[in-house]
């Protein structure tokens, strides 16, 4: 292997170890938790180092969105895979994203709340984004009816970070996730 090619190697390896040691960290203490100095100690390294990689939390923050907008995809298509009939994906489909907020509160934070650099439905919207929301709208694609997909996604997806935020500031009982699933996709697919 040629020195710039592990060059290269090291610090992609770096790279992630940030993002990763960021993550763990929000996951445990919050984002407020996740500054420069603390990722440092963190991944052992200098904080020159770490803005050799990224020019400040922000960017770090945004890397850590785009990684969970790849792992929500991967589940999200998953869940609509799995066979049976639309309305059994759409249930499977909510009900795995809504896990996923709940289990990544953190991560979920970065990706759908704070305010990250990241364009959402432009044409510089980045290919991971695109990806989760695609598996919304083939989803959705067949009970979409006359409306169009896309807002029909954008309208199911508005209502699953609702049902999200309002659970994770526990303002919504926990315990009726599913009932709430079943009116949504019940009602949603009557009227469609």
């Amino acid at each position: 292997m040629s020195i710039a090619a592990r060059r290269a190697r090291e610090r992609a390896q770096r790279h992630q170890l940030i993002i990763t040691a960021a993550r763990e960290l929000a996951e445990s203490e919050g984002w407020d938790a996740v500054t420069t100095r603390r990722l440092s100690e963190r991944v052992e390294y200098s904080q020159p180092v770490l803005y050799s990689h990224f020019k400040g939390k922000d960017a770090i923050v945004r890397e850590v969105a785009i990684e969970g907008f790849v792992e929500l995809t991967d589940q999200l298509r998953a869940a609509r895979t799995a066979g049976g009939d639309p309305q059994a994906a759409l249930r499977r489909l909510a009900t795995v994203y809504l896990d996923f907020a709940r289990t990544h509160r953190a991560l979920y934070e970065a990706m759908f709340v704070m305010p990250v650099a990241i364009p959402f439905a432009t044409e510089d919207t980045p290919e991971e984004l695109r990806a989760a929301f695609g598996e919304f709208v083939l989803a959705l694609e067949p009970v979409a009816g006359e409306h169009h997909p896309g807002v029909f996604a954008e309208v199911v997806w508005a209502a699953l970070h609702g049902l999200a935020t309002l659970a994770h500031d526990r303002r919504i009982p926990a315990e009726h996730q599913e009932a709430r699933i079943d009116l949504l996709i019940d009602h949603l697919t009557r009227s469609a």
